[in-house]
């Protein structure tokens, strides 16, 4: 009774996993590459490791498990439920803060789907600009709130200010209506003086699926409109960059030790009930 309490909590139905799912305890290594940063635990795992995680669980909690393994089925569920944002995006080191976030919980709109049904591909081009816009004015709203009008400024220039040189979108699934979108920005390397542009990696999460529903590159210029050429980041835009770059190498540890943590206790779960040597599947008794 409590099993079934705990899975219709955070709302999923139980269906047969797909094979022996793998224990999931993501092994790390270092890229070699200027940005060198160690990958997250996540990395190696499936898009939908969330829910082959509630999967597993509850494989586990309709075998049969006790008081204190059904505690911690609980604990796994609710962590999953409560930060979900965080393990998956907040792993890769995207900062998911109210202060940080670009878009939290965006409804997506009925009129944005296409003939077929599903979100049109420009619409998620228009979620990532919005969504950098809003990052941009929450660092000088939040961050950096002595040069908030410099910050404002960028995004509507009158003497420099942001160009998108260029965007690249990888889809990774249709989103239909309704749903909610979560919207994430990151630096990909450290800014060093000088620097006259950077790369933004952009996630678009689905809460519906929670996961990517779409994953974008955004390469920008600073430019100056008066001298009509490109110019190096402002002082004020350097600071703010390299603290969020520490920030987002601290977020992308801390959600990986998180996400490997969790992964071993689904596996010890996993290994008190159905996956061991002598298990034997609780089928329940009529008393009467």
């Amino acid at each position: 009774m409590r099993a079934a309490l705990i899975l219709s909590r955070v709302g999923f139905s139980l269906k047969p996993t797909a094979g022996d799912l793998s224990n999931g305890v993501a092994s790390r290594h270092f890229r070699s590459t200027s940005t060198t940063t160690e990958t997250p635990a996540t990395g190696s795992l499936s898009p939908r490791w969330l829910s082959d995680v509630k999967q597993r669980i509850g494989r586990c909690l309709t075998f049969g498990t006790d008081e204190h393994q059904t505690q911690q089925a609980g604990q796994v569920l609710s962590e999953i439920a409560r930060d979900w944002r965080e393990l998956v995006a907040g792993s890769e080191g995207f900062l998911t803060s109210a202060k940080r976030r670009g878009i939290y919980r965006q409804e997506v709109v009925w009129g944005e789907q296409d003939s077929m049904g599903h979100v049109n591909n420009v619409i998620y081009n228009r979620y990532a600009e919005s969504g950098r816009v809003q990052w941009t004015q929450k660092l000088g709203m939040h961050v950096d709130p002595a040069n908030r009008k410099a910050w404002r400024n960028i995004m509507s220039p009158s003497e420099s200010g942001l160009i998108l040189k260029s965007i690249t979108t990888h889809f990774k699934f249709p989103m239909t209506w309704p749903d909610h979108i979560s919207i994430y920005h990151k630096l990909r390397s450290e800014p060093t003086s000088g620097t006259s542009s950077f790369i933004l990696d952009v996630v678009i999460m689905s809460e519906l699926h929670q996961r990517p529903a779409a994953r974008l590159v955004e390469d920008v210029v600073v430019y100056d409109y008066v001298q009509g050429k490109k110019i190096g980041l402002p002082p004020f835009m350097l600071d703010v960059f390299r603290e969020t770059w520490k920030l987002q190498e601290e977020a992308r540890a801390r959600n990986s030790e998180r996400v490997t943590r969790l992964l071993e206790d689904v596996r010890r779960l996993e290994q008190g009930t159905w996956d061991k040597s002598d298990a034997v599947e609780d089928m329940g008794s009529a008393k009467g």
